[in-house]
């Protein structure tokens, strides 16, 4: 077998995988988000650690041939020269370094930070997190040895190996071109002096545990990488120029693999580098939205619904949701695709003494399938759309995609999607023989029906009214 295990924001997952890809188990362990203060959301590292080791253990899996991690970006992780936290890991959703980000949209920082590297600043990225703490917690970078990711915490732990891989370095200073850091964007945002917290770029992040962690033993072969959203990509079988993710998660991440860059337009979503199935390489043009099931989640809870309640509500009300209209945009740290504005919120409009709670998440479901079509428009969508996440289970919502987006939508082999793409990128590392392909066939397939173009150009007009008046 081979082990995935997939560090997510709130959950760490692992999951075992038979060679010809079915799924022989998986352990699932809460972890916590922090909030000490308002727009703040960070995380404890050393929990994290343990989260690690207690699913591998309830796995029952006792060698597998190796183990792949991936886990959630952006954010950022300080660590002493043991890997150990030198304070709370700051999560992607924090909002702390919106003031950060303001400042480098007024005086040109950001723009040539998206031109020269294809990624655009966001509050919960690295590098206005390393600007805010450079800046208000000097304390903390002081003691810290590597400004490190979520995955690479994990790796450093378990294997001692100090280092980033490809995609998550793509977020942070990071030449798309070259793979090489550019060190003339750490000096513009004026953190020349912490340049040495940034950790080496490996290819192929490589590693043998240290010692037995969760009944694995000693010396087993471990990769790092890629984060979350290529991993995903690779374990759904992206794998020709144009074509597409989603990510129905607590992000609603769409990403497109493409084998040219173009950095022009708006400056918004990553450009991360990407090895895709077989490893053909090239690059992901990701917008992931701060927002995704996390606004449905509070919809939901505002209209007294349960999750098992969505396709039942949305075959009572319909398309066009009886007028009611809905901008998904409720987190703090504003919207980081397919534009940037922390200060970004969400509205709520149509309401009438007739609507219904139906017409509400409705709208909800509606607004967030426009919001998807927007980033894909912005990433360069021209093929064929997988999806996953856990927004999945819901066979309407997938639909609602499917006709708004004007395309057919496949759901990727599951479960876990992500575990899948970090064990098939550990098998290419460790020279594992695999059929790629049967690991990630498709499952499900949604035609396009209900027509939504009208109903999408209402969306882009509200999001511009929304944008010019905040």
């Amino acid at each position: 077998m081979i082990v995935g295990v997939d560090v997510g924001t709130s959950v760490t997952k692992a999951v075992a995988f038979t060679m010809d890809g079915e799924v022989a188990a998986v352990e699932a362990h809460p972890t916590a988000l922090g909030h000490p203060a308002p727009g703040q959301v960070e995380q404890d590292a050393e929990q994290v650690v343990t989260s690690v080791g207690n699913v591998l253990a309830g796995l029952g899996v006792q060698r597998p041939r190796a183990v792949g991690i991936t886990g959630q970006g952006d954010g950022l992780w300080p660590l002493d020269a043991a890997g150990s936290p030198t304070a709370p890991a700051v999560s992607w959703m924090d909002g702390r370094a919106g003031e950060v980000v303001d400042a480098w949209m007024a005086d040109g920082t950001f723009e040539t930070l998206f031109r020269r590297t294809g990624n655009a600043p966001f509050p919960g990225a690295g590098a206005p997190l390393l600007a805010w703490l450079d800046r208000f917690r000097p304390g903390v970078l002081d003691r810290t040895a590597t400004a490190a990711h979520c995955k690479d915490m994990v790796m450093q732990r378990l294997t001692g190996v100090r280092c980033t891989d490809p995609s998550d370095a793509s977020n942070l200073f990071t030449d798309p071109r070259t793979g090489l850091r550019d060190h003339t964007l750490v000096d513009l945002c004026d953190l020349g002096h912490r340049a040495d917290l940034l950790p080496p770029v490996a290819d192929m992040p490589v590693g043998e545990l240290q010692a037995a962690v969760g009944g694995l033993p000693a010396g087993l072969p471990v990769s790092a990488g890629p984060y979350d959203l290529p991993a995903c990509a690779v374990g759904a079988g992206v794998a020709r120029p144009g074509d597409g993710l989603l990510i129905i998660g607590t992000t609603l991440a769409c990403e497109v693999q493409v084998d040219r860059l173009d950095l022009s337009g708006e400056p918004a979503g990553q450009t991360l580098l990407y090895g895709g199935p077989g490893g053909a390489g090239g690059w992901l043009r990701a917008m992931p939205a701060m927002t995704g099931t996390a606004a449905l989640d509070w919809v939901l809870r505002l209209v007294g619904a349960r999750h098992d309640e969505l396709d039942g509500l949305l075959a009572q009300s319909p398309p066009g949701a009886n007028g009611v209209r809905f901008l998904p945009y409720l987190s703090p740290g504003g919207e980081r695709a397919p534009f940037v504005d922390p200060g970004v919120r969400g509205r709520l409009d149509g309401l009438e003494l007739a609507r219904t709670r139906a017409d509400v998440v409705r709208a909800a479901c509606e607004g967030l399938a426009f919001a998807a079509r927007h980033c894909f428009e912005a990433a360069g969508l021209t093929g064929e759309v997988a999806a996953c996440g856990g927004g999945t289970g819901s066979e309407a919502w997938l639909q609602v995609f499917a006709d708004v987006l004007g395309r057919p939508l496949r759901v990727a082999r599951g479960p876990e999607v992500g575990a899948r793409g970090a064990a098939l990128v550990a098998a290419r590392r460790f020279g594992i023989e695999l059929d790629e392909s049967e690991w990630t066939r498709s499952t499900r397939w949604y035609e396009p029906g209900h027509d939504y173009e009208d109903g999408y150009r209402r969306y882009q007009a509200d999001v511009t009214a929304l944008r010019s008046s905040m």
